[in-house]
């Protein structure tokens, strides 16, 4: 067996002990509160670790794109949820093959992209389910709560090919659980109470409310109405979910196996990774040094700032780290965002107790179409 330090660097590393205990908090929650769990695998994009999260209970997957949806078939999933718009004919076409295979849902904000769905879904001869999405405060997709909604739910009710399941939503505006992130939860609840009401009193009633984030994960029961979470950062966690408040440091699974390569400027060294290696995400919620913000944690120095990147080369100052390094030293270091860092990286390692039981090659990386 690998020990960890035969891995070259820069490697992606996933303890499995820290893995195992988040899917199973998460499956244990939405179980006590009587919520499906609808996963994201924008997070992992591994179909063995989609599979992981099926056998927990999970009622399906949940992807963005329908390259992302032709990968995670191989998870073997019941449903398959299209958390985007699927526009053009190439994807439909794709689409229906997926569609002959399992049960497919979209979710979507317009009739111009639910009627080409249908026609699709006819000429193919499967039928695809549609959540429709509902604006919930980010203002990104999603039509607006109310009279919109009922139209645009009302009008895919009509039309064949197509199941009305409910409405979807996600709540992305909410990045801290603090004051202000719990006013704002509390505020969606009653824009989202309202929007069923306004539904059923239209004779449209959702059999599906799907909604949900990692930052909000363990509220999602105080949300009347909601079905199903669609959280996917949670089961690796990174340094983002622990400044929202979701998560604390060693519930973060994953980081980035990094090999010191130059100590050569004072109060500075050099790791063998820059913006190939890592997501540029700087830190998206507040609780961080905002004189000094970091691309991400270093384990072993928890003072050092992960300050700069280029491509090949990481720069951490290390003034406040209460230590030095030797060249050829190794470090692992939190990315802020592990979604985006995942997508740059072919294989990841899954390590326990410092040797690396299992590697998976991320299948859905790349699949933007």
């Amino acid at each position: 067996m690998m020990r960890i330090d035969e891995l070259e660097t820069p490697a992606l590393i996933i303890d499995l002990d820290i893995l195992e205990a988040n899917l199973e908090r998460m499956a244990a929650y939405t179980a006590k509160h009587g919520l499906k769990l609808r996963p994201h695998t924008k997070t992992h994009k591994i179909p063995a670790l989609g599979r992981r999260q099926l056998d927990l209970g999970a009622v399906g997957l949940t992807v963005a794109k329908v390259g992302e949806a032709e990968v995670m078939i191989k998870a073997a999933p019941q449903e398959l949820l299209v958390a985007y718009p699927v526009f053009g004919r190439g994807k439909l076409e794709r689409l229906m093959k997926v569609a002959a295979k399992t049960r497919v849902i979209v979710s979507l904000d317009s009739e111009a992209a639910a009627r080409p769905l249908a026609e699709a879904a006819r000429a193919a001869g499967v039928e695809v389910g549609v959540l429709v999405e509902m604006d919930a405060g980010l203002g990104r997709v999603g039509v607006t709560p109310g009279p919109e909604l009922v139209a645009l739910s009302g009008t895919v009710a009509g039309l064949t090919g197509l199941r009305w399941e409910g409405i979807a939503f996600y709540p992305g505006h909410i990045k801290r659980w603090d004051e202000g992130g719990s006013r704002a939860f509390a505020e969606m609840g009653t824009v989202l109470e309202n929007a069923i009401c306004e539904l059923r009193k239209a004779g449209l009633d959702p059999r599906v409310v799907s909604g949900g984030s990692t930052p909000t994960w363990d509220h999602s029961h105080e949300l009347a109405g909601l079905t199903e979470i669609r959280p996917g950062t949670y089961i690796f966690n990174d340094r983002n979910t622990m400044f929202s408040g979701a998560c604390t440091l060693d519930q973060c699974a994953a980081s980035i196996l990094m090999t010191v390569v130059s100590t050569a400027r004072p109060a500075q060294m050099i790791i063998d990774g820059g913006s190939k290696t890592f997501s540029s995400d700087l830190p998206a919620a507040a609780g961080y040094d905002e004189e000094s913000p970091s691309f991400g944690h270093v384990i072993e120095a928890p003072g050092a700032v992960f300050r700069r990147m280029n491509e090949e080369h990481g720069y951490v100052d290390i003034r406040r780290a209460g230590r030095t390094f030797e060249i050829g030293e190794r470090v692992r270091v939190i990315p802020n965002h592990i979604c985006v860092a995942m997508n740059l990286h072919e294989t990841v390692y899954g390590v326990r107790a410092g040797n690396v039981e299992c590697q998976w090659r991320v299948e859905a990386r790349g699949k933007l179409q």
